[in-house]
């Protein structure tokens, strides 16, 4: 089509576009425009991905206990990960032939149904060095919960979202080759930094905002190649120092009012619109070196002509509505968690490695022409786990787009399902806040419910708590080695919305790490600590803004420019689309501005 198009997505009713350049990709892939919108299509994706909801239970193969992502009662088998990839079981015995009475997802249901799940989806288990208590990672050593680690990562603690090439580091998302560093938030290539965000070439600082080649920086904004800053105010080295080692920072009261110091401190200085390094024609945020890319977010390294695609990167082109996707990798579509040297993979999860040609498939591995199937390795030419030859296969495939079709699915509320749309969110083994649909858009109860999704109670812990969390000594040098493995109570107590594991231990390793810090203990348990990291990211989500910069001041009068810019006394004509919503209280600047008051 030459136009734009304007629809209502049947799932939120709202109306959403899809552009010339969306329908040419469409028909360049062979499939039919979407009818749920693109933020619809992302939900529906996440609900596929569970992270940190564990279990225990025993594998349903080898009978020892394990950690898994799925409770004692699912009615599928569950194997724990190096049964999961032996040779001990044939997936091609779960085949079935298809049956143009039944419709695609039915028959997909009556398949996963019978076949076994891995424990948690570590593609390699083998390289997960004394780390088995991590998910979605692969060639780590010595990390422990840690989720989507790798490239040699080692020492990890509670890490999570893209921790790569990274040692010695606790509680911290997305940060890439960095080492001694705690609570930071997209950080690269950075050293002994802590409690902070946004930040590259860094070294032992703590509170950093968007900083860049800093070190022996305090409570900064926006900074750029400067040392010995305290609250972006300049000092020597001997005046430095001292204001630090005032701050006891040793003290978890005193780590609470900072914080709440800085948070007031970054509303008085400009934020750029959007994170983008070295790209090229980039709408999003927390983009590096990439073009051609709109509507994407946490993209890392040469992504070409895609859009809608988060947490992707290392070369992945040609592709939209993706999460978790990329590495050599091209013409993907509505996916999860799929890459490593693919092509043309749509409609499926968990592709893992030199995959071609594959559709509506989950868990699978150096295979091609796939059809709706699962778990399959060095297979081809497969429907449903049955195997085909490639005429049949090539003869069989048009029929049953054809019939899915004619014949869609058409869940509990009434939505409908052609070819052309992801898995129903039915067909997910988890439930909606066990996912991390709930990390990205969080609902009640009440709310998953009404939307006919599933939801996952809360189950009765009995937990027998040592240490109250008003308890816990303020200073770490106050704190003795008798706290190892006691149980210590969250607080929030398992009344927040958080997958909140109501308690948690310290491990050996992690007390030697905070004394290593001169650090406090937390008082939450690691998934509410998850969630407040990623409540300081923005959201997901796009808004049109005007440039705030108004002249001699920012628009609302709290920041004074510190030089005239190009605009002169006039406010800034240059719009954007940014991950700030309207009525957040940051001062939120175009790059122009922003750049000419950083630099």
């Amino acid at each position: 089509m030459d136009k734009s198009e304007t629809k209502i997505c049947q799932n939120c009713n709202k109306e959403f576009t899809i552009d010339a350049s969306d329908f040419e990709f469409y028909a360049k892939i062979k499939v039919p425009a979407p009818t749920f919108c693109p933020e619809c299509r992302m939900i529906r994706r996440m609900m596929f991905r569970n992270e940190r909801a564990w279990y225990k239970r025993t594998c349903d193969l080898c009978h020892q206990n394990i950690i898994s992502l799925y409770p004692s009662n699912t009615p599928f088998p569950v194997y724990c990960q190096k049964c999961w990839f032996s040779d001990k079981w044939d997936m091609l015995n779960y085949g079935k032939d298809y049956d143009f009475n039944k419709q695609f997802f039915e028959q997909f249901k009556e398949l996963i149904k019978d076949f076994p799940r891995i424990s948690l989806e570590n593609d390699s288990p083998e390289t997960l060095i004394n780390s088995e208590y991590c998910n979605d990672s692969w060639d780590v050593k010595d990390c422990y919960l840690c989720i989507t680690a790798g490239g040699g990562a080692e020492n990890l603690m509670y890490c999570d979202v893209g921790v790569i090439h990274t040692k010695d580091c606790c509680d911290s998302t997305w940060i890439i080759r960095s080492t001694n560093c705690y609570w930071c938030i997209d950080c690269y290539d950075s050293y002994n930094v802590h409690f902070s965000q946004n930040v590259n070439n860094c070294l032992d600082s703590y509170f950093l905002f968007d900083c860049r080649n800093c070190f022996n920086c305090f409570g900064c904004v926006g900074l750029r190649n400067k040392s010995y800053y305290f609250f972006n105010k300049p000092y020597t080295k001997e005046e430095y120092f001292n204001k630090i080692k005032s701050l006891n920072l040793s003290s978890y009261q005193n780590i609470l009012n900072i914080k709440k110091e800085f948070e007031k401190h970054k509303l008085n200085l400009p934020h750029r619109y959007a994170l983008l390094t070295g790209c090229q024609n980039v709408v999003g945020n927390n983009v590096r070196f990439s073009k051609n890319c709109f509507s994407c977010f946490d993209a890392e390294s040469d992504i070409e002509n895609s859009k809608y695609i988060v947490y992707a990167g290392l070369g992945l082109k040609d592709s939209y509505d993706v999460f978790n996707a990329g590495t050599n990798s091209e013409l993907f579509y509505e996916s999860i968690s799929v890459g490593y040297n693919c092509s043309r993979l749509f409609f499926s999860n968990f592709i893992w490695y030199d995959g071609l040609n594959i559709s509506y498939s989950q868990f699978c591995k150096y295979s091609s022409s796939l059809f709706g199937c699962v778990g399959l390795r060095n297979k081809q030419y497969c429907i449903l786990n049955k195997q085909y030859t490639k005429e049949e296969y090539e003869q069989l495939v048009p029929k049953i787009i054809e019939h899915m079709n004619s014949m869609p699915y058409i869940d509990k509320k009434g939505r409908v399902y052609k070819y052309g749309e992801f898995f129903p969110p039915e067909l997910s083994p988890f439930c909606y806040n066990e996912t991390i649909a709930q990390e990205y858009f969080p609902l009640t109860k009440e709310q998953a419910l009404e939307q006919g999704y599933s939801w996952k109670d809360s189950e009765e812990r009995n937990l027998k708590i040592d240490i109250k969390t008003e308890d816990l000594p303020d200073h770490i040098k106050d704190v003795k080695d008798d706290i190892i493995n006691k149980i210590i109570e969250c607080q929030h107590q398992g009344k927040c919305n958080e997958q909140c594991t109501e308690a948690f231990k310290i491990i050996p390793q992690e007390l030697e790490f905070y004394r290593k810090m001169n650090l406090p203990l937390p008082r939450l348990c690691p998934n509410c600590r998850h969630y407040q990291r990623l409540k300081q990211r923005n959201p997901l989500k796009l808004w049109k803004r005007k440039c705030q910069c108004n002249g001699e001041k920012s628009s609302n009068g709290v920041y004074q420019n510190t030089i005239q810019h190009l605009h002169g006394n006039e406010s800034c004509p240059n719009e954007f689309e940014t991950t700030y919503a309207p009525d957040r209280k940051e001062i939120v600047y175009c790059e122009k501005c922003y750049l000419a008051e950083v630099v």
